[in-house]
């Protein structure tokens, strides 16, 4: 067994790991961009617009000089794509033969909740074959002409259902608006499209949480990925890297254990002053809720698609970072028509942090994530506990 001593250093490397120890770990512009989604494995997307988008403040969280083109440009060049990793998300391109197995399973489903009719889609593929790229919209205006057999829905339906068993691939994006082409004409022809072996598909996840967080645990690895043998797999897989000792296997009391790479245990640790950071309800690095709990001991919970009145921190919080102690969240809402910023409800839960340690970074954070979000004016409604209030509207003026 390993205490506090082996549970700080797995803090410490997993949050080096993600890119929340220093300004500019993936260096900085767009190529910023492609390093930060090949590390990670995956990037979020989201459509909820409070603040800016989850798949863009991730990004920003990592690449200070980050502009929200540079992901869409990304995917016009080719170099990253759009599918499903646990949720809807940014991968790259590189990778794209391990989502052909989810690609496969769906076009061989019969009971797929995009249950498609068949002769939509093939008007949909025929269409863009014909026509060439077209967003959803577009099959819109073709249904409203006098005669049309089907209505824009069962399209919307079709492009999901083509889009997930791969006929389809997306293009471009301007916003949440998606454009649609073919696969043969998106996908680089260098790119490899073989169906990846069961062992092999174990072997991506893997290493790619490994890479991502520094270490993992097996459930995290088999997260939402259902049946026993991408688990006995996974097994497989990280007994072979434990023969090999590329990775090292360590118990901490009352916690999973957990695969870590061994020279990153045997690098001596460089921290630097504690980083104060704001991350997205849908960061890497918090999207999974158990690790968060059991490795960092903060319990977290998006609670926007929570009931109102049961809701414990309000609609749209954001955690607070700093080092590697979550010290609280932050409910916040951008006004973009008032170019004001809202600070709704400042939660500070670990008081045992003095605040003149982090609240003048933080302040000075929540003005650069307000530009940002192309908001000019701050505005703080509330703070808890109530005594820090006057504090905080001190040195916010």
């Amino acid at each position: 067994m390993m205490g506090e001593l082996a549970l700080s250093q797995l803090r410490f490397l997993t949050l080096e790991s993600q890119g929340l120890t220093k300004p500019y770990p993936f260096g900085k512009g767009k190529d910023a961009v492609l390093k930060t989604v090949e590390h990670l494995g995956y990037l979020q997307i989201d459509t909820l617009s409070i603040v800016e988008r989850a798949h863009h403040h991730t990004l920003w969280t990592r690449i200070p000089d980050y502009q929200t083109a540079y992901l869409d440009e990304l995917v016009e060049e080719r170099k990253v794509f759009e599918y499903w990793f646990h949720a809807a998300s940014y991968l790259p391109m590189k990778d794209f033969r391990f989502v052909l197995p989810q690609m496969l399973n769906v076009k061989q489903s019969e009971t797929h909740y995009y249950n498609a009719d068949p002769k939509v889609m093939k008007y949909v593929l025929d269409t863009i074959r014909a026509e060439g790229p077209k967003k959803a919209r577009d099959f819109e205006n073709e249904t409203k002409r006098a005669g049309s057999w089907w209505s824009w829905k069962p399209t919307k339906i079709a492009l999901e259902r083509l889009f997930l068993q791969g006929d389809l691939m997306i293009s471009r994006r301007n916003g949440m608006q998606k454009t649609y082409d073919l696969t043969e004409n998106v996908l680089p022809k260098s790119i490899n499209t073989t169906l990846p072996t069961d062992l092999e598909f174990a072997e991506y996840l893997v290493k790619t949480y490994l890479n991502a967080y520094g270490f993992t645990t097996v459930k995290q690895i088999t997260h939402l990925k259902t049946g026993e043998l991408i688990r006995r797999n996974v097994d497989k897989v990280l007994k072979s890297m434990l023969q090999a000792r590329t990775i090292q296997l360590i118990n901490i009391e009352n916690r999973p254990p957990v695969f870590v790479y061994k020279d990153l245990l045997e690098k001596s640790l460089n921290r630097t002053a504690s980083s104060i950071r704001l991350l997205s309800p849908f960061d890497n690095s918090i999207i999974h809720r158990d690790r968060v709990k059991q490795f960092f001991d903060f319990d977290y919970k998006i609670e926007c698609y929570t009931p109102k009145e049961k809701r414990q921190f309000r609609y749209f919080c954001l955690p607070i970072l700093f080092g590697d102690t979550f010290i609280g969240r932050v409910d916040c809402k951008a006004h973009r028509k008032e170019k004001e910023f809202e600070l709704i409800h400042l939660h500070i839960e670990n008081t045992k942090i003095d605040i003149e340690l982090w609240i003048n970074p933080f302040l000075e954070l929540v003005k650069n994530f307000a530009t940002f979000n192309n908001c000019e004016n701050l505005k703080l409604t509330k703070v808890s506990p109530i005594k820090f209030t006057d504090k905080i509207r001190q040195v916010l003026t």
